[in-house]
């Protein structure tokens, strides 16, 4: 492609303008960006604040009980709000399964009987056809502190919730706890008082 330069009299310059690298890197530019653009989707962890509002709101009482799982440093309590029933309390075990965040004192959380209580609250007559639930981790946000909660713990709890289902009483697919809120420890339907 050529181009001239110059008011038109002898001294005109002509260039030759080579467009073909440029093409050929916005092309591999346009590939790169459709590939990360499907993997950001993928890639993401939707999650919507549940629990009570910090702010002085009046709000419609839900009429539903909402199961709220509670993560501290050596406990892990699990509670339905509206019905009465004590929390389930899952403490810590030295029987550690491979990659398991394990504390200085050689303990890890038992995921293993946290999935088998989320499986029954999920099997129970409340939760049997609902796909939401409230997580919160109470912390002191000091990673050196001996009551921090791990973020991995955060995560393995939302993984566990997620992939926790029943059968659908209507056929099809299984319900399973697809809508896990994410809370504070103080914004949680029902906690366990001390």
């Amino acid at each position: 492609m050529g181009a001239a330069l110059g008011a038109g009299d002898k001294k005109s310059v002509n260039v030759d303008l080579n467009i073909v690298p440029f093409i050929d890197l916005m092309s591999c530019l346009t590939a790169f960006l459709l590939v990360t653009a499907a993997w950001v989707n993928i890639a993401q962890l939707n999650i919507r604040p549940k629990g009570k509002s910090n702010q002085a709101q009046v709000q419609q009482e839900n009429e539903d009980p909402v199961l709220s799982i509670l993560i501290q440093s050596d406990l892990i309590w699990m509670g339905v709000s509206r019905v009465g029933d004590a929390f389930t309390q899952i403490e810590k075990t030295s029987i550690c399964e491979p990659n398991v965040a394990v504390d200085k004192s050689g303990k890890c959380h038992d995921w293993k009987r946290f999935k088998d209580e989320l499986q029954k609250q999920k099997d129970s007559s409340f939760f049997k056809e609902r796909e939401d639930l409230e997580l919160a981790a109470e912390s002191t946000g000091d990673p050196q502190s001996t009551t921090s909660v791990s973020y991995q713990d955060l995560v393995t709890a939302m993984d566990i919730a997620v992939g926790t289902c029943s059968d659908n009483p209507n056929g099809g697919n299984k319900i399973c706890f697809r809508d896990v809120g994410l809370t504070d420890a103080q914004g949680l339907s029902e906690r366990p008082h001390k």
